[in-house]
């Protein structure tokens, strides 16, 4: 893990359970969900048998998301893991999503009032919140476990979310140059590369965000057809060693589209609950993923990957799956500077 953070410690003995003890649990899980350069732009509000997740509006990428898309989306996981952190208590989660339109940045408003048995696959999911890691890089040989393919669209079709798969050479091809293309503009953006370092502190840091070097590989790993991704190290040679040797390119696993059937503040919201219940699925059956949103955050790009779907849908994150051994360390900060009780001020970014 890290020096940081550990992951919450379940509490036992509900009928004992304050809700501050709840509360904490709930926030100390929900913030290992993934979001948009690590910037984890949440924040937990308790009031009583409540708790508001809220939107930080100060760790939203003005220059990669200046409508506030992906930090949605990143909430959207933040809500999947503290509902299921709810469950893993012993609750049921009552959710309201997007609550009150004169506040955009009130995400949802969780409560837990009634008590069920935690499922087997609940249990599951649960254990892989502090386990699942972002995969940069070629995947290995080994394919997905069978039927994992069904069951991760079927997850992303109960939160309103499609997971599109492309299925021949000539497909993952497409979405490889739009990925390539939109790496290629950014890069030549200097106000995006600017925001990047911003986002990709150097080794030795003790910061408690961002991609740390800790989780991405020092030397590219080429996939055929090839998905580049993003330069965190600045030209520096920072990151993790290769777990392989120089040579042909690894295996570029199974590429999949991200989609919702609109396009409103709720569908990023539901793209991000399905994309934390494909993670945290996919890991658990031996599962990892590559994500790229590179190529939805330049509009031009994002239609055309659109127009390539062909059934008006709207893409909201590329993302690769496959097996791999990872030694990837993530951050994250302490539940103490992300949750407040009653109605303090929002904690310091």
């Amino acid at each position: 893990m890290n020096a940081l953070t550990s992951p919450a410690k379940r509490p036992s003995g509900l009928s004992r359970l304050t809700s501050t003890d709840i509360a904490e649990f709930v926030a100390g899980s929900a913030i290992w969900a993934p979001s948009v350069h690590n910037t984890q732009p949440w924040w937990f509000a308790v009031h009583g048998t409540e708790i508001a997740l809220r939107a930080d509006r100060r760790r939203q990428l003005g220059v990669a998301d200046p409508g506030g898309r992906e930090m949605l989306i990143s909430c959207g996981a933040a809500l999947f893991t503290a509902k299921l952190a709810l469950r893993a208590l012993g609750f049921t989660a009552d959710s309201l999503v997007l609550p009150d339109p004169a506040d955009p940045l009130l995400v949802a408003c969780l409560r837990w009032r009634h008590q069920a048995p935690l499922t087997s696959s609940e249990e599951l999911l649960f254990r892989q919140v502090p386990r699942r890691r972002t995969h940069r890089g070629g995947f290995g040989p080994a394919p997905l476990a069978p039927g994992l393919l069904d069951l991760l669209r079927e997850g992303a079709a109960r939160d309103g979310a499609s997971l599109r798969v492309a299925r021949n050479e000539a497909s993952q091809a497409a979405l490889a140059d739009v990925v390539g293309m939109a790496e290629l503009v950014q890069r030549l953006d200097s106000a995006y590369m600017r925001e990047l370092a911003d986002w990709a502190p150097p080794p030795g840091s003790m910061r408690a965000d961002g991609v740390s070097p800790s989780s991405y590989p020092a030397r590219p790993e080429r996939t055929s057809p090839d998905f580049p991704g993003r330069d965190f190290a600045h030209g520096h040679g920072w990151g993790l060693p290769s777990s392989s040797p120089a040579g042909p390119a690894r295996f570029v696993g199974v590429v999949c589209v991200l989609t919702t059937a609109d396009d409103r503040p709720a569908d990023w919201v539901n793209a991000g609950h399905a994309l934390q219940r494909i993670l945290l699925t996919a890991s658990s059956y031996g599962g990892a993923a590559a994500l790229y949103s590179q190529p939805v955050e330049i509009s031009w790009l994002r239609e055309v990957i659109r127009h390539h779907l062909g059934d008006g849908s709207y893409p909201q994150l590329v993302l690769r799956l496959g097996t791999v051994i990872q030694n990837a360390v993530s951050v994250r900060r302490p539940v103490g500077s992300v949750l407040r009780f009653g109605d303090g001020p929002p904690p310091a970014a």
